[in-house]
């Protein structure tokens, strides 16, 4: 029996999904489940999210599953970490307060998946011949956490083990979840940065709703690393509160403990401070009232971002402590692994 870390209330079907094997396996598998299907000409036209305030329109847009099919041919830019966004899928099953795609996927977040996963890739093979004999580059987390759905599509795997046969290409992507078992024996052959998104305890039970334990995460983190995968870790966003400093050297401490040590001179991190825009905050108000993030401008430097818009991040003084503290944690823990950036 498969485990499906998320098993939506109800999902659509877009005409062409059918057309194509792995939505008709799709189709099958949530009627077995007895997920209630319908149909929708497009994503974009999904009738019958229920919801009517802003929380109910958040978690019943969470709890819908849209099959359709990629049809544009352009992969956006991911810089600076990648050179191309490869989109398996958006959206998330997590409800994390502070999630950025909060401003981006509107008022009902529901998830996508795509099945032409054969010529989203023969697309991403055009890209990578195009740019050869640099290698490129590509995010596979940009707008979503592909990891949830993988029971439902494969789609995952088959990037794998598609990569894993580039001579001029990597991929990269990043997860909250832990289901984690069929991607282990895939030939990967280290073309694959599987990343795990981690943070304190008081962070992942506070804010990150409906998602896996600290605890859960770092023993997928293991089995990863006994299978030989490039191992990365985004610590974020990374909070200020009493005892912070302790919660994080304890996950560091964990994950030590935990990851075979094989794994140790090709870790990266990467490290994010928390930081907030106007839009965000008053959409994270309107879904969670009572939200106990640390939200209060005053406290914040007002800084514009490279997109043009502004966002509210710590002051200087606060970054540069978490900075050094971070970076020393790190070279005392994990001296091996490289820090890929801190922001």
């Amino acid at each position: 029996m498969k485990n499906y870390p998320y098993l939506p209330k109800r999902a659509y079907f877009e005409p062409e999904a059918l057309d194509y094997p792995l939505g008709q396996k799709i189709y099958r598998t949530l009627k077995e489940l007895s997920v209630p299907i319908y149909k929708t000409t497009s994503h974009n036209r999904v009738m019958g999210i229920p919801g009517k305030t802003a929380q109910e329109k958040y978690y019943e847009g969470k709890n819908t599953l849209v099959v359709g099919v990629r049809r544009s041919k352009d992969f956006q830019t991911c810089k600076p970490s990648a050179h191309y966004q490869l989109p398996l899928t958006t959206g998330c099953p997590g409800k994390c307060e502070y999630c950025y795609l909060n401003t981006t996927l509107g008022k009902k977040p529901y998830l996508r998946i795509y099945v032409n996963i054969e010529e989203i890739l023969a697309r991403t093979q055009e890209y990578i011949d195009s740019r050869a004999p640099e290698v490129t580059v590509f995010e596979g987390s940009a707008t979503s956490d592909p990891l949830p759905t993988e029971p439902f599509t494969g789609n995952l795997a088959k990037t794998i083990e598609f990569f894993a046969k580039q001579k001029y290409a990597k991929f990269r992507f990043v997860t909250k979840f832990t289901n984690v078992d069929s991607l282990l024996n895939l030939k990967h052959n280290q073309q694959t940065r599987f990343r795990f998104s981690l943070n304190s305890n008081y962070v992942i039970t506070k804010f990150e709703h409906s998602t896996p334990s600290l605890k859960e995460r770092i023993i997928a983190a293991g089995k990863v690393s006994d299978a030989d995968y490039p191992l990365g870790f985004i610590i974020g966003p990374i909070m200020v509160y009493e005892g912070y400093q302790e919660e994080y050297k304890e996950l560091f401490t964990r994950l030590r403990k935990t990851l075979n040590p094989k794994a140790f001179p090709n870790l990266a991190f990467e490290l994010i401070t928390h930081r907030f825009t106007k839009r965000a905050k008053n959409q994270i108000l309107e879904v969670f009232p009572g939200t106990e993030l640390p939200m209060n401008e005053e406290e914040r430097q007002f800084k514009y971002g490279q997109f043009g818009y502004g966002k509210y991040i710590y002051p200087e003084k606060i970054r540069e402590d978490l900075k050094d503290f971070f970076r020393e944690q790190i070279a005392e823990i994990f001296p091996e692994a490289k820090i890929s950036y801190f922001v």
